[in-house]
């Protein structure tokens, strides 16, 4: 087939054939990756700033107003308009798939994505347009200081986020009204079976069975592990979504009151209660969505891959249900560094809670090497590789982390590039979204109907563009943080050559594997195809019936 009809009409994919649940999940795919290479271009922006002199953009993105309002909303764009659809897509996916039940609502599926699309544009453009600039921390009372920024710009920016707020809600509602319903394999099931194995709660009893030598709790979970970590990170998640929304519209009710000369007094709010509240329901973000789904995607990728049962899942499953109480309880590693927070707090919450974050994503990890290593031989497939990388970045990544949890430490650390580059960027772009990508690679055939990637050797190129590209990012802009680099602040005089310059060349490393994996996709379903994701489903099923075992045959050798 030549160039030109393979990128109008793709390989052998046929929008026609898919199902609503095949077309829904794919359109929120789309929507991430577009994100995801806006996000990727921003972060480019910003490191090229950083290089100072050598830096080869127009002076304007030089300037403070335009350099910080991509601050605000780089991470709004990554983490909510990227990383969520995806995984708001894949998990409404793969929850029917799992527990071979439909999806509770087609309708609430696209609503959702539709949402979380819609609020981060006009998240953007705040940012883009109006330049409101108040950083991501948004802490009291900087977002809604209007002598700084403009107001419009800070209604349009709260509303966006507000949005994506709903969306995941809207995504909640649908998980647990799919996994609640009583059909197939959960027709006999009660709603305190279905809570006991959603929590983890069947697991820890198993363990204290085994202990006592009794007989097994339970032989058959009524949940299986993979649907576990969803069900718990929904829970996270949920609580995320109550906080960010309800702080959202407390600055939404001062920057209205603003915009109709009637200014409310900011003082009525502790802005150490404030600092708090926010940073207990922003720091579920990384505990619901990133170690507890990833550690679910772990879990569910090697048993797809390996076609046999998860290495120590009873302790896998306890294992999700310790890590309730940990995520709800170390919110306060975020305020070591703050003055006005209580010791103890720091101490118990900041320090030693925190700890255990290390213990259950160490666990997770060794876990998932175990259950590979024990089926070998097994094919280096692509997925394979993605999540060997996935383990790669999140080894590297949870270390640098708790290496700041640490009063003294926090001190030298908290606020420099280390923190931002060294942990978040590379947990985020590495350990999350190499998962992330090792899940796309297994669900491609299923989603897609056995299209065929268009070419292998792009895949390849990506995936090491992507993992060189993003560990060195992260390694050079943590550098460039030890040596006293601030995080939150504007370099434009290449302080920090040749660090900065090398994290500039990876990143732009990561933002050409964006384009080729981009290319890859897009010359394997054409532009026919990408459209036809995008039109109404002829079949308006919602399950899918294909079995899991059959995908790990693929990956024997």
């Amino acid at each position: 087939m030549s160039f030109t009809k393979n990128l109008i009409n793709g390989t052998n994919f046929d929008h026609k054939s898919l199902n609503a649940l095949q077309k829904v999940t794919l359109r929120a795919v789309v929507m991430s990756f577009l994100f995801f290479g806006l996000v990727a271009i921003e972060g480019m922006i910003m490191k090229m700033v950083q290089t100072g002199p050598v830096n080869p953009l127009p002076e304007m993105f030089n300037h403070p107003k335009h350099y910080f309002s991509i601050m605000t909303v780089h991470p709004i764009v990554g983490i909510f308009g990227s990383t969520y659809q995806l995984v708001f897509g894949a998990f409404m996916f793969l929850v029917p798939f799992l527990t071979k039940k439909p999806l509770y609502s087609i309708k609430l599926a696209n609503a959702v994505w539709i949402l979380i699309t819609v609020g981060t544009a006009m998240a953007w453009i705040a940012a883009f347009v109006w330049q409101y600039a108040p950083l991501y921390t948004l802490y009291w009372p900087l977002p809604a200081d209007t002598k700084q920024f403009s107001v419009v710009g800070g209604i349009v920016f709260i509303i966006g986020v507000a949005l994506i707020m709903v969306g995941t809600l809207g995504f909640i509602y649908n998980i647990y009204a799919t996994i609640f319903q009583r059909v197939g394999v959960h027709k006999n099931k009660t709603t305190k079976e279905l809570l006991i194995s959603g929590f983890g709660i069947d697991g820890m009893l198993n363990l204290l069975h085994k202990l006592a030598g009794k007989p097994p709790y339970t032989k058959e979970p009524a949940l299986s592990l993979p649907v576990v970590a969803i069900f718990r990170g929904t829970v996270d998640t949920f609580l995320d979504a109550i906080v960010i929304l309800s702080a959202g519209v407390l600055v939404l009710v001062y920057l209205v009151f603003d915009a109709s000369g009637h200014a409310l007094d900011v003082t009525v709010i502790d802005s150490l209660l404030y600092k708090n509240y926010f940073w207990w329901g922003l720091d579920l973000v990384a505990d619901g969505l990133v170690l507890i789904y990833v550690a679910g995607s772990w879990y569910l990728l090697a048993t797809l891959i390996t076609g046999q049962k998860l290495f120590m899942e009873n302790v896998a499953r306890a294992a999700l249900m310790l890590e309730l109480l940990v995520s709800w309880m170390v919110w306060s590693h975020h305020l070591l560094a703050d003055q006005g927070q209580p010791e103890m707090m720091k101490l118990i919450s900041g320090e030693m809670v925190t700890a255990f974050e290390l213990l259950t994503q160490g666990l997770a990890l060794f876990i998932t090497l175990v259950t590979l290593w024990k089926a070998r031989p097994l094919k280096m497939t692509m997925e394979l590789k993605y999540l060997l990388g996935g383990l790669v970045g999140f080894g590297l990544a949870v270390p640098a982390a708790i290496i700041q949890a640490d009063m003294g430490m926090n001190r030298v650390l908290h606020n420099t590039q280390w923190i931002i580059m060294a942990h978040v960027h590379i947990a985020l772009i590495v350990g999350l979204y190499m998962t992330l990508y090792s899940a796309v690679y297994v669900l491609w055939p299923i989603v897609t109907n056995n299209t065929e990637m268009y070419s292998k050797k792009l895949s390849n190129a990506h995936f090491w563009l992507y993992l060189i590209g993003g560990i060195g990012m992260g390694a050079f802009g943590g550098m460039a943080g030890l040596d006293g680099m601030l995080r939150r602040h504007l370099y434009i005089h290449g302080e920090f050559n040749p660090l900065m310059v090398f994290a500039a060349i990876c990143g732009t490393m990561v933002l050409i594997a964006w384009f080729i994996f981009l290319y890859n996709i897009v010359m394997s379903v054409g532009i026919k195809g990408l459209i036809g994701i995008f039109l109404p489903a002829e079949d308006k099923t919602a399950s899918y019936g294909i079995e899991p075992e059959t995908i790990a045959e693929n990956h024997k050798a």
